[in-house]
């Protein structure tokens, strides 16, 4: 008796988050269709797996049709598309909102048996317009597939983030570090792995279908806190500036003017709502992984923006 070998497909599987997937993916042994723009991109993942395992294919993801024939012959889909920031007007309404809604219609069409959605950690809270279009994504995606499973991480960590990296590599250039509404929004910052962890899961779990889940790690932070745990890992401590929410939006009007802004009067309107996990919300415990922790993995990538010439004094405490 033979068993079907398992197809499943990733939008945005080229991502800092679908890296993550499509290599757990490759080690449980699934053939894996990298739906993306650019299909060269994934080329760099095909190691995840044995040759042919993964395959990077070509989507034009404003193209129903594309979408379709990308999700064809899948038993299982993933999406985790999605931006920080907006170039054109509607850029969060596209990513966020149509394209997983098409993604989640082509599911139903198919049918495939499983559709994992990644959302985002207090888009029913938070007042700015990427939580708005995130809200929208997952209304559009339970509408359209009532059975898919929908993630909310916080803000996630991982060797190729754009959270604690970019502020380290802010940290070696400037003296002075905002602190966004004095620095008291709280997070519950999340491991990548644990995130690829859980999307398997959802995948895998009969009970998961239908169910949406809230995905924090073990400690509650805040803002403030963040920056101490980075100096502390960086050997750079900065003086930090306490900025009103009005006045950091004004610094972010210009900074978000750069071809990858720095900060975003949305992204400061982000700040005005704290990303823990409900205490009513189903979470990591409910899909069977246990998260880690930020100190089993922050000084594994954070080591580098260390001072070389304070390496010779510096004392690791075990």
């Amino acid at each position: 008796m033979t068993t079907k070998q398992k197809t499943a497909t990733i939008f945005g599987g080229t991502g800092f988050v679908g890296k993550q997937i499509v290599a757990a993916m490759g080690r449980a042994g699934w053939t894996v269709k990298i739906a993306t723009r650019v299909p060269e991109r994934g080329n760099a993942l095909k190691p995840c797996g044995a040759p042919g395992q993964i395959v990077p294919v070509y989507c034009d993801y404003n193209d129903p049709e594309s979408i379709a024939d990308a999700v064809k012959g899948a038993d299982y889909v993933v999406n985790c598309i999605g931006i920080l920031f907006q170039k054109h007007k509607n850029g969060f309404q596209k990513a966020h909102a149509q394209i997983p809604e098409s993604i989640a219609k082509a599911c139903r069409a198919a049918p495939v048996k499983r559709f994992v959605h990644i959302s985002a950690l207090g888009v029913d809270k938070a007042t700015s317009r990427y939580a708005a279009t995130k809200r929208a994504g997952e209304v559009a995606v339970r509408e359209a597939f009532p059975d898919a499973t929908i993630l909310r991480p916080s803000v996630i960590f991982g060797p190729e983030d754009r959270f604690f990296n970019m502020f380290a590599e802010l940290a070696r250039y400037v003296p002075v570090l905002p602190l966004i509404g004095g620095g008291k929004t709280k997070f519950q910052p999340v491991y990548v792995g644990d995130v690829a962890a859980a999307v398997m899961a959802g995948l895998s779990r009969a009970d998961a279908s239908g169910r949406t889940y809230e995905l924090g790690g073990p400690e509650i932070v805040t803002f403030q806190e963040i920056y101490a745990r980075l100096f502390s890992l960086t050997g750079r401590s900065r003086t930090l500036l306490s900025l009103p929410f009005w006045v950091a939006k004004i610094d972010a009007a210009f900074l978000s003017l750069f071809p990858t802004p720095l900060l975003t009067p949305d992204q400061v309107e982000s700040l005005k709502t704290d990303t823990v996990v409900d205490k009513n919300a189903l979470t990591f415990a409910d899909l069977g992984v246990v998260p880690t922790g930020m100190n089993a993995i922050l000084p594994g990538y954070l080591n580098r923006f260390y001072p070389p010439e304070r390496f010779a004094s510096r004392t690791i405490v075990e």
